[in-house]
């Protein structure tokens, strides 16, 4: 098997339909396609079922988050890359033949191809890849740039978007945890960044394959402000621990001292979740 297509849904069904549709256009003889369900309400393991037969799906008898769930898709799949995509994510056209001709050229260290996710409309650009600020803020490399956009990648892109990203295998085996590939106490949101880090301090390299191309309507599980705010900065700092060593490493830097302590006062006054050090399960398993 060469390519396996890993999928999450959570009350998708308004997106899944295209997105698959999308996958099945390309041509790719050697591809497999794994859908874990989140515990759905909506009906969409119901349409995959019944329209996409070819489609291995696990359904989840509760929303066990994005992360966990790829990991299960993942560990029930076999191919030598792995694609991850977001339910709401449209392939362009020749999304796999453009990756085929490209990693088979490449070094064996290649771990992580970054694909060029668009908007919606395909007028902007949502994703060229995750980078890493000074002060250890993470952005989408070209976020909002219009489509033609071809700045020079800085060197602290470190990985992909698992909206749209391809995976080496070998790699994933390699720098897996005990939490999963992705470690699933991250729940969702920026577990991707965590795992390119975790891949680059393991020696993997990643490659932006510019026509590799597709559309993201994003926030597809629909997940308020506050909550992905407080994720964010929960699954941050975990992060920062794990692949930075401590978060000591602020103590040695004014400015980062400065930034993470009114950013801290700040969510503390202003979002509840922090105040309560909430679980993300407690806060999104049973939200409907």
């Amino acid at each position: 098997m060469d390519i396996s297509v890993v999928v999450v849904t959570y009350n998708s069904r308004k997106f899944i339909s295209e997105c698959l549709d999308s996958v099945f256009r390309q041509f790719n003889p050697e591809m497999e396609v794994v859908i874990v369900d989140n515990d759905s309400t909506d009906g969409s393991a119901e349409l995959i079922k019944s329209k996409y037969r070819k489609v291995k799906i696990i359904e989840n008898r509760e929303n066990l988050g994005a992360a966990f769930a790829r990991n299960q898709a993942i560990a029930n799949s076999q191919g030598k890359w792995v694609v991850t995509l977001d339910s709401d994510i449209v392939l362009g056209d020749n999304f796999f033949t453009t990756f085929r001709h490209l990693q088979t050229v490449r070094d064996t260290k290649i771990g992580m191809v970054i694909p060029n996710i668009l908007n919606s409309d395909g007028s902007r650009i949502y994703s060229q890849g995750a980078y890493l600020s000074f002060l250890k803020r993470i952005y989408d490399y070209g976020r909002g740039k219009p489509v033609n956009f071809s700045g020079k990648k800085p060197a602290k892109v470190i990985g992909p978007c698992s909206a749209a990203a391809f995976y080496r295998r070998k790699m994933l085996e390699e720098v897996k945890e005990a939490t999963g590939y992705f470690d699933r106490r991250f729940f969702f949101l920026i577990e991707d960044v965590d795992l390119a880090w975790r891949g680059k301090r393991a020696g993997w390299k990643s490659l932006f394959c510019r026509r590799s191309f597709c559309f993201h309507q994003g926030n597809s599980c629909r997940a308020g402000k506050k909550v992905r705010q407080y994720l964010s900065y929960r699954n941050r700092k975990l992060m920062i621990e794990k692949n930075g060593g401590s978060l000591k490493i602020f103590k040695f830097n004014p400015l980062r001292w400065l930034y993470e302590s009114i950013r801290f006062i700040y969510l503390y006054a202003f979002n509840p979740y922090l105040r309560k050090k909430s679980k993300p399960e407690d806060i999104l398993r049973n939200k409907r």
